[in-house]
């Protein structure tokens, strides 16, 4: 898995790169957190299906 993903930011309100700050294995599957450079703003990924910045 790559240490960079481009992503929406809603702080920035643009796509930005964001970087892997953390990844952790649990009965889930693979919990990956992400955190944009500029802003800080951070979501969480679990096995890529489970993405908490796509919440509303």
């Amino acid at each position: 898995m790559s240490l960079e993903l481009e992503h929406y930011c809603p702080e920035c309100e643009e796509y930005r790169d964001f970087w892997k700050v953390a990844s952790t294995t649990m009965h889930l599957g693979t919990k990956v957190k992400w955190h944009c450079p500029e802003c800080d703003y951070g979501f969480v990924r679990i096995n890529g299906e489970v993405d908490t910045g796509q919440a509303a």
